[in-house]
This record gives structure tokens, C-alpha cells and sequence, in this order.
């Protein structure tokens, strides 16, 4: 009986089920057909009442049989991205047809019968091949909207001047050598794009377009705009970016609609004050001209919202910019601002705030670069207390070991000691050295390890605003060493510091006859200016090719798998050569020639090399954060901080100090954040757990890398042992307390230290031994190991994900130590590919220059919280995400033309591809937040075919890596792979899902 009920139960849902099925057949109005395998469309039955029919993204070349019989009732036909050359005849029976999209498509040439639909109201033909319009066109006289842009257009037919209720044109990028005069004749035109043509005037007559609303003239190389322009009432927005525009026609005010005008990349030298009257104004784009000076009457735009000033070399902003109280984007950078007017934190609505590439000192360039609020918090304490100009420069000695940085730092801050005493090499070393004391004028030298050891750390000290000396042993230098003695150290601070200043200081002048002296100082200036020619001129071919490829259009690229830039969109290929010309724009100042100098008895040349150490100071133009202006009691803070001799302060200890500079706990924030910024301290108040401490004793934090990066077992001994020599090491009997009480044998430490130096391994309660006397409690040993894993140093093995470790010993790992050359893969996991169904992704970074020292090491401890059942090589990461197992590989460079390279790579079967997407992804993300602290660095970034390495390719193609940030192309299925033209790649192993969230190659 409940079976029979249940039978019962069922056959009703399946029949209301059809009865609604039915019931929606019968009202349906919209279809969209898909073919599976490029196979042939055919019409479902009971189609008549179609309203709306897509068959986009198809591949069609014909149309399905019956469709211009069967569908009497369509209104809207999408036929955009299929493979037709010309206008089905099917669709001119289509007699109720109102909209018809045919874009994205190989139409070379619209038929004559175009004309036969006459009801059309919206044609979109754009992104074909299309070289003339037929005169037919004409007869379409109820179209309102129509699109023609990326086709190959030279003229309009006269008879297009009939299309006299059309409000919308984009006949934008074609091959118009001429504004068509057909044009001037539609008087309901509201909507026109003509960007992208030939044509560089336009007619006198233009003013017939009284209806015109929206008028788009990007990139015509128009350089006069006529006087009849200004009789365009109407219009609300103009964009005329990418001209040779100097000055607007006297009535150009007279355009008082106008809510938004794009003037970028144009010829202005002068403010074109014409614009200062159109009051409703309310978007304004000035980017990329020749300004110098902004009016004070920019002030009345009080509707302004958005104001571009970029790239330009204006020196100063008016006071009265702080009254666009409506502003919500304000571009600023790559100018020569040094001081932003008062009052600035007015502008509180400001969202988008680009400032950097400016010589800003007040406020100081860090403040700047934190944002609207702390530049307000800035000003306001500047109102509270008094100014204070306290110069001080970092300088940094760098060069390779043994080529004598520390007797140099020594002679220059007249701590003369014999030679033969002073031991180089004990990692990173800073001297306060007061240079002139009538001016205050102080010199934070900093002396930088030569050692490799010290690879890791030293990019953490080359930092904007600095000067660098880069000394270099004449004694020891031959012209075939010239890269590894200079020329490696010029790379590293183009990449890490671009437009830094280089002063050379050659070094054992004294050991060298003259003649030797002059000959090895001319090699080194002639191969700084070749190896300086050859970068300059790599990073210009490449502008080249993305002008080029920009030229030839997205349509074009997307179509030619063989072009370098396959399918990379325009947007990306503009943030390439912005990043490029900014690494040609911002090259090292090399400072000639080179000096030679004697730290022995004679101290040759060390006073002319003090001297030319303050005259480059004094040069406000080239250090202008040297002379900034800081509050009173912001610099009252940051020496009440240098007092305290502990390792660290709480945020309440830095509380309490700062009410002792008159800073309330509001204001102090911001105070830290400039310190921190400017490198007088560490304070990372973006991290949960580090932002309640502030690091401001950095020799003594210096102090605790060199422990870790010194690299000989007998020092890391003695510093273990509590007494104050080393003994016999093999004794049992010698024991050594550590911070539990607990005993630990000198064969036991050794073993450690062992460990430490083969894979980098090291337990909390040996790091706390190593560190004293720099440390003294466990607490100070927990903040140091979160400060070094923030850092990129080491990574916590067995950190628990939420249970306390109850007492069991913490275990770190140091990557950079890491001895054996490869990963071993953990439990039974597959080697990549092993099967024909496993597709690989596997993208790749490569560094034509330099790679960054570290680079390798920091990366591996940034993804450990993204990855499980890790094991490292020395180049070799093995580790899984979730279950997807991942492979971090690192290349060094095995001769002079080989690049370097970087790799990331997992597997999965075809449909599962997304897998391998979500356990790469992040990882990538991570790497490329890792490359923004290099904004010199010249790397590109690629997408490796997976069906060449599944044939084992050795010169696998590579896909542009700027499609990792691009939403996967609408309709696009498969790839060609150029190294095989007939072999296809799913779009899903070169684009991921959802584009990355940080760009490759983007700063």
C-alpha cells in the first residue's frame, strides 16, 4: 500500500513538472544555442515564438537551415564571434529583426541586401575586416545605434547621411584619413567615437553636430581644434587624449555642459585656463603634458571630482586646491612637488591618491605615500609644536669581500686604526658620523658584508633616499672580473633602488703604481658606460615591440598565436611600457670619475672623498629628504626611542614616550608610521601580531641577523657555550643551561649547529642561546622568530594552526641554508606528467639582469601558511596544497647567456585543471608581492604550454604571463601553440579561472 501511495506521489511531480515544462515552452521568448565539437546548429522544434536568438561563440560559418523561414517573430539575432565572411542571406528574411549583432567576426564586405531591413535599429559589425559600406546602407532609416569600429573603414558611403535618427557612432580605430562629412548631416547625433583614425583636423563645419553629447577623439594627432568646435552646446563629455594639442580655442568656455574632458598625452605647456569658467566640471585629465605650474583659480571647479595631473613637471600645487572638497581622485605622481599645501587633510574624500616619483619634503615623502589622513595628521601636528630640520643621510658602503669597506668607513669617520687590526666580514655594521656639526649634518654609514652569507639580508638596507658608495679593490680588479667587482652591483641597486646615486671609490690606491692606477679607473667607467648601453637599449627594443603590437591592434593579437604578445590586452601592454619607461627614465647617477684612495698612514684622498660626500648631501635636488621638515615632536619621539637600550618596546612603552613629546595616543600612530617609513625604526602595523611592538634599537636587531648569517661552526659554538671558550668539545661532562633549565651537552649543541648549517634547521631553545646576550627572555625570543619569519628568514616547522604546542620544542627553518640540491617527493605522489591524462601548469619567471639575492629563500617562507607536507632542496620546493602537490623550482644561471628562472608547477587531469589553478595561484600571488619591493627590476613572466612539455619539449612555448590577470576571453575554447601549428590548447591551462589579484610585471 505504501509503495502503491509513493508510485502515486511521483507520477504527479513528473506530470506538474511537464505541465510546467509545457507551459514555459509555449512562452518562451529568448534561446541561446550552443554547437558541441564545431558541430552543425540544428533548430529545436517549436521555435516560431523566438523573440531573441544567440548562437555566438560558435565557430558558424553558415547558419542553421531554416532559420529565416522558421523564426518570423525574432527581434534579436547575436551571431558575434563565429567564422562568417559575409552576411548569411537568411537574416534578410528576417523582416521583425530590430537588433543584429555580427561582431567579432571575418566579414570583409556588408551585402547590398543590408538595405532589405529596413525595421533595424541596432547593427554592431564592429571587430571584422570591413573596407566599405555599401551605399544600401542608407536605407536603414529607423537605426539608432551602430558600431564599425576595428574594421579597415577608409570612407562613408554619401548615402549614410541618410540615417538621420541615428544616435550612436563608434567608428573608432579603422582607416579614416578624413572626418567624413556624411557625419555632419545626422542631427540627432549624440554619441560619436572616431578615435584611432588617420585623419588630424577637423572640418570648420563640425558645429552641424548640434546634438552631439559624447565625442570621443582619442590618439588623431590633431594639433588645432577650430574655433567652431565651442558652438557644440550640447556636449557633456570630450575626450581628446593622445593629440599634439598646445592651447583650446578662446571660447572653449563657452562648452559650460561639459562634465568630463581627457587633455592626457598631449603638448600643453600651460594650463589651458579656458577650462577654469566651464563651472559644472567635473572630471579633468591632464596627464602626461609639459605643465609646470597649476592656477590658483583651479580652486572654483568646486565640483571636481577627479583631477589627473600625472607625469608632468609641475612644481608646486596652489593653496587653493584644499577647497575641491568634492575630489575623489587626485593623481600627482611623476612631478617635482617638494611641498603640498596647508591644510591638505580637506580633502577627505579622496579615495584615489597617487603621489610618488615626487621630491616631497614636506610633508616628507613617506608621510605622503601613507595617504590623505596621515598627511592631515602631519599638518596638524605641525600647527601643535614647532619645525625641525635635522639632515641626516643614510650612507652605504657595499662591494665584494675583502675589497675594503671597514677600513674605509673607518678612515672617513676618523676612527684611524692600523690596518692590520681591522677585521672586515662580521656582516652589517652602522657608525654615526657626525660630518659637520655646525650644520648638524649627520651620516648614518652603514657597512654592508661582502660575504654571500649576507645575500638575504642586504637588499632590506638599500632604500630610496640614500647614498651609495660602492668600493671596489684596485689592487685585486682585472677588466675580465669587472661584472662581479662592479658590475653585479650596479644591477642590484638599479633593480632594488632606480635613480640611486653611486659614488666609486677605488680602494689600495697605495699598493698601485699610477699608470695601473688610471688604467684600471678608465676600464671601469668604459664597461659601466657599455653595460649601461646594452641594458638601455635591451629595454628600448622592447618599448619598440609594444608599440608595435599596440599599433596592430587587440583584434590582430588575439588572432596571431605567433606574435610575441598573443592575446595580451591593450591595458596590459600600456602598463608594460609604462613599467619599462620608467626603468629607462629612472637609470643609477653615477657619480665620475672614480676616486682613489689610501686608508694606510697617508690616508690618501680620504678628506677630498669627505668632501665630495657633503657636497653631493648638499644637493637639494638630488637628496631634497635630507632638508624635510618634521614636527617637533615627532623628532622629540624618535629620540626618546633611541634611549631605551632594550631590544624591542611595546606599543604602551612607545605610548608612554610619546606623551613625553607632547603626541596623544591618536596622534602617535602616524608619528611611528613616518619612522618606520623613513627606516629610524620597525613597525609593522599591518600584522596582527607584530603591531603591538615597536622595534627601535635596529643595531642591536642588526646585531641578531649577523648571529644567524655568520655561517662558521666554530663561532656559532663559542656563542652557544656559556663559557667564554670553546674547550674540548667532545667532553660529555660540559653541559650548557638553556632558557627551561634544562641541561644540553656540547655534543648535542654541536650536532645543532650542524644541522643549522647543512638544512637550516635550529629549535627555540638553541636560537635563544645563540642570541644571547641580544636577548634575554622568552618573550624576547618570540617577538625576534615573528619579526625574522615577517622578514622572509625562517618559517616555523611545527607552529600549531590553533592548540598551543604544550611545552613541545619550536623548530625553525632558515631556506637560505639549505644545502642538498633538490626536493624529495613525500609518500607516493606522482612525478609531474607521468600520465597522458595529466595536463601540467607550470609558470614560469624569467630575469634577463638580475635575480634578487634572497629572493628564493623569502619566497619559500612566504607560501609555508598556503602549503602542507613541504620538503625543500637548496633549488627545490616540494610541497601540496590541499591534495594538488605543487613544485617550486629555482634555475641559477649556468653561463653568461643564460638567464635565470624561476618556476611554479603543479598537475591535474583536464577537467580537474581548476585544482591545479587554486593550488598555484596564491603561490604566484605571493611572488609578485614579493618582486613590488624590486621596482628596477627588469623580468618577464610566462605560461609554458602544457602540450609541449607533455611531449618532454626542451624549448617549450611560452605564453605571455600578462593572461594570468585577464579574464579568459568570452567564447575562446582552445589556443594554438605556435611551436605545432596544428595542436590546440584548452584556454583553461593558460588562463586561470579568475584572474590573479596582483599582476605580473606590475609596480
Amino acid at each position: 500500500m505504501e509503495d502503491k501511495e509513493n508510485n502515486l506521489r511521483t507520477a504527479r511531480l513528473w506530470r506538474d513538472a511537464a505541465l510546467r515544462s509545457r507551459k514555459l515552452r509555449s512562452n518562451l521568448r529568448q534561446l541561446t544555442l550552443c554547437s558541441k565539437n564545431n558541430k552543425e546548429i540544428i533548430l529545436p522544434d517549436d521555435v516560431a515564438e523566438i523573440e531573441v536568438l544567440n548562437l555566438g561563440n560558435n565557430s558558424l560559418q553558415e547558419l542553421p537551415e531554416g532559420l529565416g523561414s522558421t523564426l518570423s517573430n525574432l527581434r534579436i539575432l547575436v551571431l558575434r564571434r563565429n567564422k562568417f565572411t559575409t552576411l548569411p542571406y537568411a537574416v534578410f528574411e528576417l523582416r521583425q529583426l530590430l537588433e543584429l549583432d555580427l561582431s567579432h567576426n571575418c566579414v570583409r564586405s556588408l551585402p547590398e541586401d543590408v538595405g532589405q531591413l529596413k525595421g533595424l535599429k541596432k547593427l554592431c559589425i564592429s571587430h571584422n575586416r570591413i573596407q566599405n559600406l555599401p551605399a544600401q546602407i542608407g536605407a536603414l532609416q529607423l537605426l539608432e545605434e551602430l558600431d564599425v569600429s576595428f574594421n579597415d573603414l577608409r570612407d562613408f558611403p554619401r548615402s549614410f547621411s541618410n540615417l538621420r535618427k541615428l544616435r550612436t557612432l563608434d567608428a573608432d580605430h579603422n582607416k579614416l584619413s578624413h572626418f567624413p562629412p556624411e557625419l555632419l548631416l545626422l542631427s540627432d547625433l549624440e554619441e560619436l567615437d572616431c578615435s584611432g583614425n588617420k585623419f588630424e583636423s577637423l572640418p570648420a563645419d563640425i558645429m552641424k553636430l548640434q546634438s552631439i553629447k559624447i565625442f570621443w577623439l582619442s590618439t588623431l594627432h590633431i594639433s588645432v581644434l577650430p574655433d567652431t568646435f565651442c558652438h557644440l552646446h550640447k556636449l557633456e563629455s570630450l575626450m581628446l587624449d593622445g593629440n599634439n594639442l598646445t592651447v583650446l580655442p578662446p571660447s572653449f568656455g563657452s562648452l559650460q555642459r561639459l562634465k568630463m574632458i581627457n587633455l592626457s598625452s598631449n603638448a600643453f605647456q600651460n594650463f589651458p585656463q579656458v577650462i577654469l569658467s566651464i563651472k559644472g566640471l567635473e572630471e579633468l585629465y591632464l596627464s602626461r603634458n609639459k605643465l609646470t605650474h597649476i592656477p590658483e583659480e583651479v580652486g572654483q571647479l568646486v565640483k571636481l571630482a577627479n583631477l589627473w595631473l600625472d607625469n608632468n613637471n609641475i612644481t608646486y600645487l596652489p593653496d587653493s586646491v584644499v577647497e575641491l572638497q568634492r575630489l575623489e581622485e587626485l593623481v600627482l605622481q611623476g612631478n617635482q612637488i617638494a611641498i603640498l599645501p596647508d591644510n591638505f587633510g580637506k580633502l577627505s574624500k579622496i579615495n584615489i591618491w597617487k603621489v610618488k616619483d615626487n621630491p616631497l619634503i614636506q610633508p616628507p615623502y613617506e608621510v605622503c605615500m601613507k595617504g590623505i589622513p596621515y598627511i592631515a595628521a602631519y599638518q596638524k601636528e605641525l600647527a601643535h609644536s614647532q619645525l625641525a630640520v635635522k639632515p641626516r643621510l643614510k650612507l652605504v658602503l657595499m662591494g665584494m669581500k675583502n675589497a675594503g669597506k671597514t677600513l674605509l668607513r673607518q678612515s672617513v669617520v676618523r676612527k684611524q686604526q692600523d690596518a692590520k687590526s681591522v677585521q672586515g666580514n662580521k656582516g652589517i655594521e652602522i657608525t654615526n658620523w657626525v660630518a659637520d656639526a655646525d650644520r648638524s649634518l649627520t651620516f648614518l654609514v652603514y657597512d654592508l658584508s661582502g660575504k654571500q652569507n649576507y645575500d638575504l639580508i642586504k637588499p632590506f638596507f638599500l632604500s630610496p633616499g640614500a647614498l651609495y658608495i660602492l668600493v671596489v679593490n684596485l689592487k685585486a680588479y682585472s677588466p675580465k672580473n669587472f661584472y662581479v667587482q662592479v658590475g653585479y652591483f650596479l644591477h642590484l641597486l638599479s633593480a632594488k633602488v632606480p635613480h640611486a646615486v653611486v659614488c666609486l671609490v677605488g680602494t689600495h690606491a697605495d699598493l698601485c703604481a699610477d699608470m695601473e692606477l688610471e688604467e684600471k679607473s678608465l676600464d671601469i667607467h668604459r664597461q659601466i658606460a657599455v653595460q649601461e648601453k646594452r641594458d638601455t637599449e635591451c629595454l628600448r627594443d622592447l618599448v619598440q615591440q609594444v608599440d608595435q603590437v599596440l599599433e596592430q591592434g587587440y583584434n590582430f593579437r588575439i588572432s596571431s598565436p605567433h606574435i610575441l604578445f598573443y592575446g595580451v590586452s591593450d591595458k596590459n601592454l600600456r602598463r608594460k611600457k609604462a613599467q619599462l619607461q620608467y626603468m629607462l627614465k629612472h637609470r643609477l647617477q653615477v657619480l665620475s670619475p672614480i676616486l682613489c684612495v689610501s686608508c694606510t698612514e697617508t690616508q690618501r684622498n680620504i678628506q677630498k672623498l669627505r668632501e665630495k660626500l657633503m657636497s653631493v648631501a648638499d644637493h637639494r635636488e638630488i637628496f631634497p629628504n635630507l632638508h624635510r621638515v618634521l614636527p617637533k615632536s615627532w623628532q622629540m619621539l624618535e629620540e626618546l626611542h633611541f634611549k631605551s637600550k632594550d631590544l624591542w618596546l611595546s606599543w604602551w612603552d612607545s605610548a608612554r614616550l610619546g606623551l613625553q613629546a607632547g603626541l596623544t595616543e591618536d596622534r602617535l600612530q602616524c608619528a611611528l608610521s613616518y619612522l618606520h617609513e623613513s627606516g629610524k625604526l620597525l613597525y609593522f602595523e599591518d600584522s596582527l601580531t607584530l603591531k603591538e611592538y615597536i622595534f627601535h634599537n635596529l643595531p642591536q636587531f642588526i646585531g641578531v641577523l649577523n648571529v644567524f648569517f655568520q655561517r662558521d661552526e666554530s663561532t656559532l659554538l663559542d656563542r652557544l657555550l656559556s663559557e667564554g671558550e670553546r674547550g674540548n668539545k667532545g667532553r660529555v661532562s660540559l653541559v650548557v643551561e638553556d632558557e627551561k633549565g634544562e641541561n644540553l651537552r656540547v655534543t648535542h649543541l654541536q650536532h645543532h649547529v650542524e644541522g643549522f648549517l647543512q638544512h637550516g634547521l635550529l629549535p627555540s631553545n638553541v636560537i635563544h642561546l645563540l642570541l644571547r646576550p641580544l636577548i634575554q627572555t622568552q618573550q624576547d625570543l618570540h617577538v625576534i622568530m615573528e619579526l625574522l619569519e615577517k622578514m622572509g628568514i625562517c618559517y616555523c616547522m611545527n607552529k600549531p594552526r590553533s592548540k598551543p604546542l604544550n611545552g613541545a620544542t619550536v623548530w625553525y627553518k632558515f631556506p637560505s641554508y639549505i644545502r642538498k640540491e633538490e626536493a624529495v617527493a613525500s609518500g607516493s605522489s606522482l612525478p609531474l606528467c607521468q600520465f597522458f591524462s595529466v595536463e601540467q601548469l607550470h609558470i614560469e619567471y624569467t630575469f634577463p639582469f638580475l635575480f634578487p639575492p634572497g629572493l628564493f629563500a623569502r619566497f619559500s617562507v612566504q607560501i609555508n601558511s598556503h602549503v602542507v607536507q613541504r620538503s625543500d632542496g637548496r633549488h627545490q620546493i616540494f610541497a601540496y596544497r590541499g591534495k594538488v602537490p605543487v613544485v617550486i623550482s629555482y634555475q641559477p644561471s649556468k653561463g653568461k647567456l643564460q638567464t635565470e628562472s624561476l618556476s611554479i608547477a603543479s598537475h591535474a587531469s583536464l577537467p580537474n585543471i581548476w585544482t591545479a589553478w587554486q593550488a598555484i595561484t596564491p603561490l604566484v600571488e605571493e611572488l609578485n608581492v614579493l618582486l613590488q619591493e624590486w621596482p628596477g627590476l627588469h623580468y618577464s613572466v610566462h605560461i609554458l604550454c602544457s602540450k609541449c612539455l607533455k611531449r618532454g619539449s626542451p624549448n617549450p612555448h611560452a605564453f605571455p604571463g600578462e593572461l594570468l590577470s585577464q579574464p579568459r576571453p568570452e567564447g575562446l575554447t582552445e589556443l594554438i601553440c605556435p611551436k605545432n601549428g596544428t595542436e590546440r590548447v584548452d584556454v583553461a591551462l593558460v588562463y586561470p579561472p579568475t584572474p590573479t589579484v596582483v599582476s605580473p610585471c606590475l609596480k
